[in-house]
């Protein structure tokens, strides 16, 4: 098992090669652009809060219309670094809501095929598999298209749920 040095080491090499500095500076560029053009296309809809760089793990900002804020619930466009793509994920606002909403959609298409909760999320749903980082102006386009699409289906399912607002 690699210790802590180890990682360091091959980090600090990495890092002397410079790819990672201008591939991270580049993504998190991206995601500030990403987010400023869907804040201008769905300002009549949706109110959109800061980035959060993460842990190079995930980077990802928040938006949410006051149905999802009464249902303490808020969606996420998240970079997954790991999986190099991007993902629109339905947020708790806290553990007890995620729980409650988990157990309320995990049976529906958009969970068929996790076995237990994400991590951080209710429901994620992958928007762009394979980014294309030389065509910024198409990956937003197609970015924009699907967070309407899969956002306003989401929100639908949502609202057959017919659920009251509740303290989590």
């Amino acid at each position: 098992m690699k210790t802590l040095n180890d990682c360091i080491q091959v980090y600090k090499e990495q890092l002397a090669k410079k790819d990672i500095q201008k591939a991270y500076h580049g993504l998190m560029k991206y995601m500030m652009s990403l987010k400023a053009s869907l804040s201008g296309v769905y300002a009549d809809r949706f109110s959109f809060g800061n980035i959060s760089f993460g842990y190079m793990d995930f980077t990802y900002f928040p938006f949410h219309n006051e149905y999802l804020r009464e249902q303490k619930l808020r969606f996420g466009i998240v970079f997954n670094h790991e999986k190099m793509r991007f993902e629109l994920w339905l947020m708790g606002q806290n553990a007890g809501v995620q729980k409650a909403y988990w157990e309320l959609l995990k049976n529906t298409s958009w969970n068929k095929d996790k076995k237990k909760m994400p991590r951080y999320s209710i429901l994620e749903t992958v928007l762009s598999d394979t980014p294309d980082f030389n065509n910024l102006k198409e990956l937003t386009r197609i970015i924009e298209v699907q967070t309407e699409h899969a956002s306003e289906a989401i929100i639908k399912e949502l609202e057959k749920l017919d659920i009251e607002p509740k303290d989590y």
